[in-house]
């Protein structure tokens, strides 16, 4: 079984462009970036400012992708450009991809448009095929389609491996790094690109998750502070890569070595009464033959809705007992993006342990204590709002060699 290793990071969020842009994370320099008017009254977190042309250089390749996909195809360029592998066509060749995408952002206007004139259309039939054959986009969707995402980041970074597509929310992420790493273990790939994207100023994402009572309206509040409001998310834009390769691979090529991945849980439980906390209770004890008694930090995607969020910190006592465990829900800081949660929270972890640095705390609750000292082994949970739960291991490099 080989060694799987973190070799690049690309990350884009409301804090920033790019890993080092995430560093101020680690001394409290950071403070999270709102938008309180696009989606009023719900809060995002926007995207930072981004010059798509450093990695997207051709404005037609740009022009056919929705925010989503550009923010994602220029998160994999990043995570491409960290590992030293950016143009590099004989070892993209060889690399493999696996993207989380949901379906993509949806035409509102020709949506509105159809909706207000079926009603007094004669034939409706008709109407709707004449107006879908003069407004359906090229990509034979009103929304763009998930797998275009990876075949952009295919196009434009001439990543030419085989590809795979995961949809289903945050679990898309988690079965996509679950996958990727498995490959790599068995030995069936030496290199893969695994990652994912969301952008959060969408109408119709929103309406589909207010429905579901899970947004957070008004002001903003830190995650583990939101119950006293009934819970909700605050969604995020962030893009999320990781370039992952066999230890041996790296070692040949002398890539920087960020993390070592462990094992990768990925469950589905109904989400009834009491069947949240078994999983959870299921995947800690799973996860506990791999775990040191060293200090243990926990980065958290918990998405602030309830009783979800309260039912996920609840199984943080597992670990408690017996070695101390440090807290941090991302979600304070860049909001929380459906697929691209575990992607993004692997990467946070995977700087935090290649900088030897541990986050502060992101609210005043109790929940995050300071960490006295950088952990050397990081748990990633993710409990997607609706479905999906699972936990990615984490190691620093410098000590293990496992």
């Amino acid at each position: 079984m080989n060694d799987v290793v973190v070799t690049g990071i690309g990350m884009v969020s409301s804090l920033g462009v790019g890993a080092d842009s995430h560093i101020g994370l680690f001394d409290g320099k950071l403070q999270p970036v709102f938008d309180r008017h696009s989606m009023a009254p719900y809060p995002i977190h926007p995207l930072a400012p981004i010059d798509f042309d450093l990695l997207i250089p051709k404005k037609g390749d740009q022009r056919q992708m929705d925010q989503g996909q550009r923010i994602g195809v220029y998160a994999a360029g990043l995570a491409l450009q960290d590992g030293g592998v950016l143009g590099d066509a004989e070892f993209l060749q060889k690399t493999h991809l696996i993207v989380a995408a949901g379906d993509g952002e949806r035409d509102i206007a020709v949506d509105e448009e159809i909706l207000s004139a079926l009603g007094s259309a004669s034939d409706r039939q008709v109407y709707f095929n004449q107006l879908m054959s003069k407004k359906l986009r090229p990509t034979l969707f009103l929304a763009q389609l998930p797998n275009l995402l990876a075949g952009n980041i295919s196009i434009v970074h001439g990543v030419t491996g085989s590809s795979r597509t995961f949809m289903g929310e945050e679990a898309a992420g988690l079965d996509a790094i679950a996958t990727m790493t498995a490959r790599i273990r068995a030995g069936s790939v030496d290199a893969g690109l695994v990652g994912g994207s969301y952008s959060a100023p969408r109408l119709d994402m929103m309406l589909h998750l207010g429905l579901g009572g899970n947004i957070l309206s008004g002001e903003p509040a830190s995650v583990w502070a939101r119950n006293e409001r009934g819970g909700g998310m605050i969604c995020g834009s962030v893009g999320a890569f990781l370039l992952l390769e066999s230890r041996s691979n790296a070692e040949r090529r002398g890539a920087r070595i960020s993390a070592v991945l462990g094992p990768v849980f990925s469950e589905h439980c109904f989400r009834k009464h009491g069947e949240v906390e078994r999983c959870a209770d299921d995947l800690w004890q799973r996860m506990e033959p791999s775990l040191t008694s060293s200090p243990l930090g926990i980065v958290s995607g918990a998405t602030g809705a309830e009783p979800l969020t309260a039912q996920e910190l609840g199984s943080f006592k597992h670990p408690r007992s017996r070695r101390e465990i440090y807290v941090r829900a991302t979600g304070t800081m860049i909001g929380h993006a459906l697929e691209a949660v575990a992607p993004a929270n692997v990467a946070l972890a995977s700087l935090a342990l290649r900088e030897e640095k541990y986050f502060a705390p992101f609210d005043q609750t109790g929940v995050e204590a300071h960490a006295p000292a950088p952990p050397s082994q990081i748990v990633v949970t993710s409990f997607g709002h609706w479905r999906g739960e699972g936990m990615i291991l984490l190691r620093d490099a410098r000590g293990d060699r496992s």
